[in-house]
């Protein structure tokens, strides 16, 4: 019960900086993107996998999002996201049949293969995808009503904290659930879960679907506040950054991905104001720092 409040109060909190301060509100959303798309890690980090590639799915949500917009440029807000989001899943399922098959640095390193495969057609196919340049995402109605840009943003936030909290909600109750605790069984004693009539390969695909919808739901917000998509979003420096931001949270319960978010974005912002040619190397001593105090992240325990 005092997590819940917690989240509910952090929440608020944040909703109350961003109508305060309306300059915090783009990294406000941008914050959480990056704790959205670590809680979609920590899902596959509960079986024991790391995937360097998953930025991939948050790439596939964006450029959904850009090619609806641009066809049917007075679709509303939430069709989009929701629009997006089931594209992401389907390519996660579709990505998950032949991944779920390996395991360790093989599942890692595949992925990020996959993920630097779509990042080069994203660059290369300029006709379709705009290559480098990216393409522009117009701002798109909310209930029918079309906002100011201040508007747009301030909703978008509201939509990202109340999508964010649902998600993390969604994805403690799985932790707790038969599939939850299968899926931790991987991590700890793969052969006992066949011995017990439990296809473990089928537990990861489930495990990695909801993962990938997670991460994709990111992008789709992601794509939203910036108004431009480009080949970057799928990038394996991002994917880097998510894998970061979990392991510094911790992958024990939901709220690791957000403290880690927080963490990472405060660093990265004092570090590059204070430090700018030094930033990197302190985002990698706090890490160092971490591994080393708490290794299993700042939320160790569920």
């Amino acid at each position: 019960m005092k997590i819940y409040i917690l989240s509910l109060v952090s929440a608020l909190f944040v909703l109350l900086c961003g109508y305060l301060v309306p300059w915090t509100i783009t990294p406000l959303i941008i914050g959480l993107t990056y704790a959205i798309a670590a809680l979609g890690i920590s899902v596959m980090l509960r079986a024991g996998q790391v995937s360097f590639g998953h930025a991939m799915y948050a790439s596939v949500a964006a450029y959904s999002i850009a090619f609806i917009s641009r066809m049917r440029p007075e679709t509303d807000v939430i069709v989009l996201i929701v629009c997006s989001v089931v594209i992401a899943t389907l390519f996660s399922a579709l990505i998950g049949i032949f991944v779920v098959r390996y395991r360790g640095i093989f599942f890692g390193m595949l992925n990020l293969a996959l993920s630097m495969v779509l990042f080069a057609l994203t660059t290369k196919f300029y006709d379709i995808t705009g290559g480098t340049d990216g393409i522009r995402v117009s701002r798109p109605t909310v209930a029918g009503i079309a906002l100011e840009r201040s508007a747009f943003e301030f909703t978008l936030m509201c939509i990202a904290l109340a999508g964010s909290l649902l998600i993390a909600w969604a994805v403690q109750r799985y932790f707790r659930s038969g599939n939850g605790q299968a899926l931790a069984a991987i991590k700890t004693n793969e052969t006992r879960l066949e011995y017990l009539g439990i296809s473990p390969r089928h537990v990861l695909w489930k495990g990695y679907i909801l993962s990938g919808a997670v991460v994709g739901f990111s992008g789709a917000i992601l794509a939203l506040v910036q108004g431009l998509v480009t080949p970057d979003v799928g990038t394996w420096l991002r994917s880097a950054e998510y894998v970061y931001i979990t392991i510094l949270g911790g992958a024990a319960h939901v709220s690791g991905a957000f403290i880690g978010a927080a963490i990472f974005e405060t660093v990265k912002l004092i570090s590059s104001a204070y430090f700018p040619g030094f930033w990197q190397a302190i985002l990698g001593l706090t890490l160092i720092l971490v591994i080393f105090v708490v290794p299993n992240g700042v939320v160790a325990r569920s």
